[in-house]
């Protein structure tokens, strides 16, 4: 166990006290994984929970005027746009890297 743990510092792995006394390995974020998580939090949570309720009412009325197959197209975006909106709060939330490789807000890095 001890072994692991060494073994896996040293490759970068940080140990996360939030899952059960250091005992399992978390790796770090990436640089482009970091970028994009720090540009997509400046987004107001709502405005993914407003496009997914403009992809089921554009579904809607896409139904409603006969074209079936592009009222299905749109109207799976809502699922997709809900799990971004969520990914996006617990980031927001949580951090998206607990080991310290996260910039804070408004330092001006990327």
């Amino acid at each position: 166990m001890t072994e692991t743990l060494t073994q896996g510092l040293a490759a970068g792995m940080t140990a996360d006290p939030m899952m059960g006394g250091g005992d399992r390995m978390k790796h770090r974020e990436g640089a482009v994984a970091r970028t994009i998580e720090q540009q997509t939090a400046k987004l107001p949570s709502d405005l993914f929970l407003w496009a997914a309720g403009a992809s089921v009412c554009s579904s809607l009325l896409l139904r409603l005027s006969g074209r079936e197959h592009a009222s299905l197209f749109v109207g799976q975006w809502a699922p997709t746009l809900l799990i971004l909106g969520l990914y996006n709060k617990l980031v927001k939330v949580a951090g998206s890297d607990p080991g310290g490789n996260q910039v804070p807000a408004g330092s001006g890095e990327m």
